[in-house]
């Protein structure tokens, strides 16, 4: 499980004195454990009678639940690269870019621009989109195939540059 295999690193960069590494990945754990808390709480509104350690169980992330969990927590570091390059902050800008790396090992292979044009493509042909109006259609149609797999802002330009034209 993707949960167990970064809490096992971070326990190993802590044994080997690497606090930069320790530092993301225990954030990146603190993110899963805030989003597992998130659905303890909606589970535990729906099925009040669960026992305790049912409820932990059914809380627990499935990988690729963490892997939009890490994914958001990259487009966090991404944003914050460009607040610093906006405000003359190279050295933070550096900082953010280096945890982003550390977090990327945890992600599936990341698709290449041309095999993300051609998932889009094959998806504005099987919606029928014609128009802006469209987008979402072809949207939910990429979502499960690309889940994890590309920055949904590069998605989303690539589909309206599609559509645009």
């Amino acid at each position: 499980m993707l949960k167990q295999q970064i809490q096992t690193d971070a326990t190993n960069a802590l044994k080997q004195g690497n606090q930069e590494i320790t530092g993301v990945l225990r954030l990146a754990l603190s993110a899963i454990s805030a989003k597992e808390k998130e659905k303890r709480y909606k589970i535990s509104k729906e099925k009040p009678k669960l026992a305790e350690e049912n409820l932990i169980k059914e809380s627990a992330l499935a990988d690729d639940e963490v892997i939009v969990v890490l994914s958001s927590e990259i487009k966090k570091r991404k944003d914050a690269i460009a607040l610093y390059k906006q405000g003359n902050r190279p050295e933070l800008a550096d900082k953010e870019k280096k945890e982003i790396e550390i977090l990327q090992k945890y992600l599936p292979e990341q698709l290449s621009p041309e095999e993300l044009k051609k998932l889009i493509e094959e998806s504005v042909t099987k919606t029928g989109a014609t128009s802006m109006k469209d987008m979402g259609k072809v949207m939910a149609d990429l979502a499960p195939k690309v889940k994890g797999k590309a920055d949904n802002s590069e998605i989303s330009a690539i589909v309206r540059t599609l559509l645009n034209n």
